[in-house]
């Protein structure tokens, strides 16, 4: 199993994460707002199976990644380093578009909100880094198995992600037209999120190789 601080410091990487707007976001708050929130959870089934997809792969492949090359850590390191940084440049630079702008999408039936999740989640790069350069900073060897660590772990990302973006979904509406009359609000909240995710990315780039 995986020890308190390392459960403790995924989770909050995972909250971040799930905070951050990205495909799964913007595709689940705009069915929110266009058709209503039981569209955004039913999509939000579809993103969960891409989570669990995910994390099974990411799984199975870690327990082999680390039996046959324990150095390849330290790629592993950086890479998600850098890709924190890149979600906080995402966060803070001019321009940067809300995921609850109202977009005019059409209804769909319940089968295609599902797959369009599905879809959404398995090819959200966000996600795939996710798995494969964060979980695995998190995983220690000497804590027994690897493959139950990357589960246990891996489910926590699904369980904090499908939470937060159930409560977005329920709260588009509301959210969306809160923003619009105070957008000031929105820069401030993603100030913070640019500065979380980058103190992230410096402690994990110079976090010592295990």
């Amino acid at each position: 199993m995986p020890d308190m601080n390392s459960l403790i410091g995924f989770t909050l990487i995972a909250l971040g994460m799930a905070l951050t707007p990205g495909p799964n976001m913007v595709y689940l708050v705009s069915r929110s707002i266009c058709q209503g929130p039981a569209a955004g959870l039913v999509s939000l089934g579809g993103v969960a199976l891409g989570f669990v997809v995910y994390m099974l792969c990411a799984a199975f492949g870690l327990t082999a990644l680390m039996l046959a090359v324990p150095y390849a850590y330290d790629a592993l390191r950086f890479a998600g380093a850098i890709y924190l940084l890149w979600l906080a440049w995402q966060a803070v630079r001019p321009g940067g578009g809300s995921p609850f702008q109202v977009r005019n999408l059409p209804k769909d039936s319940p089968r295609k909100l599902f797959l369009m999740g599905f879809a959404t989640s398995v090819l959200n790069p966000k996600i795939a880094v996710m798995y494969l350069s964060l979980l695995p900073q998190f995983i220690h060897p000497a804590n027994g198995s690897v493959l139950v660590q990357a589960l246990v772990l891996g489910s926590v990302q699904i369980v904090v992600s499908v939470a937060v973006n159930a409560m977005m979904s329920f709260s588009a509406g509301s959210i969306s037209n809160f923003l619009t009359a105070k957008p000031g609000f929105a820069t401030v909240q993603r100030w913070i999120m640019g500065t979380v995710l980058a103190g992230l990315a410096v402690r994990m780039a110079t976090e010592a190789r295990r």
